[in-house]
């Protein structure tokens, strides 16, 4: 099988004038020339392009290129691992780019007006734009998603690290109400609850005790909200959801 330069051209994708280069500085050779003069590129020719593509694809300049395809000892299987070792490398860094980009555009959408790093500083690894797409989709368009909207596309980083104080500050207490063996719906942890009442509707929107015990089913009945809880100390999920639900009957 042989290709005229067009073809070969057409085939990997590259211009003639390409071909033309290579031909020159002794990179990809055809094999044969018609009885006119035209280039005749066979399997062989197709195979080294191919390769020359690869690495100039992960950056490698001609000159390296050429060196390491012409190289004598070099081994045809070893040229291979080496692509798929650089193409899997620049796989999973072009992977980790798009996905902070990702977390970017989710953050700006939720109006989380921080840089990665200062995000990292407040919430460590567990970032609340991970969560925007299937909070917008369940209350997208209830006023406490509005209200949540606006408020944290106004909040400064002193103002993140504000209510992570005052979030860690609550946690700690119901983590020791626990370890106290205080029941949970006891009033020292109802009043916690209704602490955490009070800080969501100063910070993000208004929460209405019916509300919040709706939130306080989710943190046992979502297992991400259940493990980020647990993770403080275990039961705590469920200590602080009766609490929170025990303190909307108590609310009314």
């Amino acid at each position: 099988m042989s290709w005229t330069v067009g073809e070969l051209a057409r085939l990997a994708g590259v211009t003639v004038r390409t071909l033309h280069h290579y031909d020159r500085i002794g990179l990809v050779r055809p094999s044969e020339r018609t009885s006119a003069g035209y280039r005749s590129y066979d399997v062989r020719d197709l195979d080294r392009l191919h390769q020359v593509l690869v690495y100039r694809g992960l950056g490698f300049p001609l000159d390296e290129v050429a060196t390491l395809l012409d190289d004598p000892d070099a081994d045809p299987a070893e040229h291979l691992r080496r692509q798929h070792r650089l193409l899997r490398e620049r796989l999973e860094a072009t992977s980790a780019m798009v996905a902070a980009v990702e977390k970017e555009m989710e953050a700006r959408q939720m109006g989380i007006s921080l840089t990665p790093e200062e995000r990292f500083e407040v919430f460590g690894d567990w970032l609340p734009e991970e969560y925007a797409a299937e909070a917008e989709e369940k209350w997208g368009d209830t006023e406490a998603w509005a209200q949540s909207q606006r408020r944290t596309a106004a909040m400064s980083k002193e103002d993140w690290l504000r209510v992570k104080a005052e979030t860690d500050d609550i946690e700690g207490r119901f983590a020791a109400a626990l370890a106290a063996g205080t029941p949970a719906d006891a009033a020292e942890p109802m009043d916690l609850a209704e602490e955490h009442r009070q800080h969501i509707g100063r910070w993000f929107y208004d929460c209405p005790p019916q509300l919040h015990g709706c939130l306080g089913e989710m943190y046992v009945a979502d297992e991400r909200f259940a493990a980020y809880y647990e993770r403080i100390t275990p039961g705590l999920a469920q200590y602080v959801s009766t609490a929170v639900q025990a303190n909307a009957a108590r609310q009314g």
